[in-house]
């Protein structure tokens, strides 16, 4: 046993006959009868006796008491309770019924419950209070203030009064909330509004921001507020990030982009997700991408006997796979460098391992790029789709999920056709195969390679300028975490051929995007950080859309998604199958304005035309507006 364990043996034993003589003198009003002098004589040995052997057997000394909690109170209350019910059938064997105040019984097991459990509050308060490690004492002490008086706040607040007490210092709170206004939290006062920081007379070092439930627009003006001190200020991760994590002070980071969007937290029927994953062998192409290594990471949290990781980058494979070294979990994984595009390659893989739930996310998805490279999406989007539906269809997968976009409704780009494709070509072979095909439909991810945050804060870097096309220029966004854990939601609830739809919230502008990073690098658009337009790429859209003309819009049990029914009728299997091999052959010749020809063959809704019309009217229109701008 542990020293400090035999120091707290030495406490309760004198606490057990503080307790009992307390519970005489409160009986008999302070004046106990000579009579039961001799009593007390006998039960305070065996009453201590009984309470320290009680105490060890129930592991009660096995306890960190520095970090008391509830929960040790709870054992504390039980132990106690068993060891005064021990000295009670100890006393009523030794001298029967009668013979003694019963009630002096209730008084010792009340006073003795008491000054147990005081004794484990005391250590928990002297360490956490009064014992600083001399490695500490030292360091300067920083001053902190936290934005957001609520449940995240007082947790923040709580942990930083203990497990950082060495470092940080709480100054008191900042909250919105008129009724919060003078109200104390662990003895911290909340100070002011958040608009009110800037005028503080109070000295403080930096600012934590724990609203994880804010919206974006009260997260902007936090961060405006913030900005506005000069003091340096971190964040606690939103809601989505923190799924199946504690909000804790070591996840607190910068704010970053996605903060500022606000999205609400998803509310995920875990259940259904826990039948969809659990014990299943899960293949999930792409996995070393941004959208696939975080599916990855998600279905881990479900337990699945295996995930099956194919990517054709090397680097993002063995990437991931030092990651995954690092993750607690207990499903196989394997790691596959193979490209969808090579049918034998993926066979292999199939003949292997036996899937039982495939999500596609391998895709090229860079528009201007496909534009000059047409052939490379129709052989990887296309190409590589048909060939793991036939292997799904062939290895009897329970469940396909294609990961697609915005981009593939009208489309106007060689990306977004071939997307769109492959929605048609998993609703096709649904009809004639025992897997349950679906896809899953949204707009862009932020921080996903190639998006337009990596690129601006590169460009903010460097000085400037930002790169905008056009300045009117909007996109839907969610977050890499919140994509994934609907998409393993779509697929839990899916039943066969759906498309399903993300709610996307509200668009964004790409300017105004491009300015809340500036201000989040610390400077400020136009002044510090210029920002020029250069007019729209090849195969770029002004504007995004979620559905076509002829799709409604179907509410399912999820408030976040949708599915999407057309009135068209679904291609026949084999008649699509056929193009789609047609036009990956075609492929192979390199040919660009064939492989537009067949593409607006098998997809009439495909018109880049409009859009180089369009490109050079905008650049016409507005070449003024750039000049200005810029």
């Amino acid at each position: 046993m542990k020293n400090r364990n035999y120091k707290i043996m030495v406490f309760d034993f004198f606490s057990s006959g503080v307790s009992l003589i307390l519970a005489f003198l409160l009986r008999f009003d302070f004046d106990i009868p000579v009579d039961f002098f001799e009593l007390i004589k006998i039960w305070l040995p065996l009453f201590s006796l009984i309470q320290l052997i009680t105490f060890q057997f129930s592991n009660l000394y096995a306890r960190l008491y520095r970090y008391t909690s509830l929960f040790d109170l709870v054992a504390i209350l039980k132990t106690v309770s068993i060891s005064s019910g021990f000295c009670v059938i100890s006393t009523i064997f030794i001298m029967g019924p009668a013979g003694y105040p019963r009630s002096t019984l209730i008084l010792y097991f009340l006073f003795n419950l008491i000054f147990t459990s005081m004794i484990r509050l005391f250590v928990r308060v002297y360490y956490s209070h009064f014992n600083v490690s001399n490695n500490y004492k030292s360091y300067t002490l920083k001053n902190i203030i936290i934005v957001g008086a609520g449940k995240t706040g007082d947790k923040i607040c709580r942990e930083l009064m203990t497990s950082f007490r060495e470092k940080y210092n709480v100054v008191g709170f900042c909250d919105d909330n008129p009724e919060m206004k003078g109200a104390m939290i662990h003895g911290k006062k909340v100070i002011c509004k958040v608009l009110e920081m800037q005028n503080l007379s109070i000295v403080y070092d930096e600012i934590v921001i724990a609203a994880p439930s804010a919206t974006g627009e009260q997260m902007r003006q936090i961060v405006l507020s913030c900005k506005g001190t000069g003091k340096p200020y971190k964040t606690v991760p939103s809601l989505n990030e923190l799924i199946n994590k504690p909000i804790s002070f070591a996840n607190i980071r910068n704010v970053h982009y996605a903060d500022l969007l606000g999205r609400e937290e998803i509310k995920l029927d875990t259940n259904s997700i826990n039948k969809f994953i659990e014990g299943k062998r899960v293949l999930v192409t792409g996995a070393g991408g941004s959208i696939g290594s975080e599916l990855v990471k998600q279905c881990l949290k479900y337990k699945p006997a295996e995930i099956i990781c194919i990517d054709q980058s090397e680097e993002n494979i063995f990437n991931l796979e030092q990651d995954l070294k690092y993750k607690n979990h207990n499903s196989l994984i394997r790691i596959v460098l193979a490209s969808i595009n090579n049918f034998e390659e993926i066979k292999k893989v199939f003949l292997e391992n036996q899937p039982k739930i495939v999500i596609h996310a391998a895709a090229y998805k860079h528009v201007p790029l496909q534009e000059k490279h047409p052939w490379t999406a129709v052989k990887t989007n296309i190409g590589g789709t048909l060939n793991l539906t036939m292997l799904s269809k062939t290895y009897k997968v329970e469940k396909f999920i294609l990961v697609s976009t915005d981009k593939a409704v009208n489309p106007t780009n060689i990306m977004g056709a071939s997307k769109r494709i492959a929605e048609k070509l998993i609703q096709s072979i649904d009809m004639t195969s025992k897997t349950k095909f679906m896809a899953v439909r949204f707009g862009n991810v932020l921080g996903s390679s190639g998006s337009a945050i990596p690129i601006f804060t590169k460009q903010i870097k460097n000085g400037g300028p930002i790169t905008i096309t056009h300045p009117e220029m909007t996109r839907y966004f969610m977050s890499i975490p919140e994509a994934s854990q609907l998409i393993l939601q779509c697929g839990a609830i899916g039943q066969k051929g759906e498309i399903f739809l993300l709610d996307m919230g509200k668009p964004i502008k790409i300017l105004q995007m491009a300015k809340d990073l500036v201000r989040l690098s610390g400077f400020e658009p136009d002044k510090d950080i210029s920002i020029i337009f250069t007019g729209l790429r090849p195969g770029e859209k002004l504007y995004e859309e979620l559905q076509l003309i002829d799709e409604r819009k179907v509410y399912t049990s999820h408030e976040k998604i949708m599915i999407l029914k057309s009135k068209n009728k679904i291609l026949d299997w084999q008649i699509i199958k056929k193009k789609i091999i047609n036009l990956i052959n075609v492929s192979d010749e390199l040919n660009d304005q064939k492989i537009r020809e067949l593409i607006k063959e098998i997809l009439p809704t495909y018109n880049p035309s409009s859009l180089n019309t369009q490109n050079i009217q905008l650049k016409s229109r507005n070449s003024d507006i750039f000049k200005a701008e810029a």
